[in-house]
């Protein structure tokens, strides 16, 4: 009897309650965010110590990623999860050749290597073709 409610109970747990508590922690991340945010520019205004509130606003906003730094932040997905599918690759190669363990278990890792590498070159391409279109004076279509 308390085998089948712990067998029950784990995963109504893990898929339900944890992606629950995963995004209202997120949300309240954000909220604290935001209103901490507010509160500087209600303290600001409440002052009006002759400081630009529409600066400050600015100042407390998201930050915008460059064009440069958004290819920067591409080639560098790009080439990690390239070379983390490259080792996945490579490690079971080895470990299938050299008879370590049985070779079924190996497809897993096969498959995950597989996924990590075509995630590297789908990054790795949009790199390339945004940098093309930068270089073009296309600054727009590579955000």
């Amino acid at each position: 009897m308390e085998e089948t409610i712990i067998a029950t109970l784990v995963p109504l747990g893990i898929c339900v309650a944890l992606p629950v508590l995963i995004v209202w922690l997120c949300t309240r991340a954000v909220i604290n965010s935001e209103n901490r945010k507010a509160d500087v520019l209600v303290e600001a205004i409440r002052n009006n110590a002759g400081v630009d509130t529409d600066k400050i606003a600015q100042a407390l906003g998201r930050q915008r990623t460059t064009p440069r730094e958004l290819l920067n932040l591409r080639l560098l997905r790009g080439a990690v999860s390239s070379l983390i599918g490259v080792v996945f690759i490579i490690a079971t190669i080895i470990l299938v050749s050299g008879g370590y363990g049985i070779a079924e278990l190996f497809g897993l890792p096969l498959i995950v290597g597989g996924v990590f590498l075509a995630v590297g070159i789908g990054y790795l391409i949009v790199y390339f073709v945004s940098k093309k279109q930068i270089n073009d004076g296309n600054e727009e279509m590579a955000e």
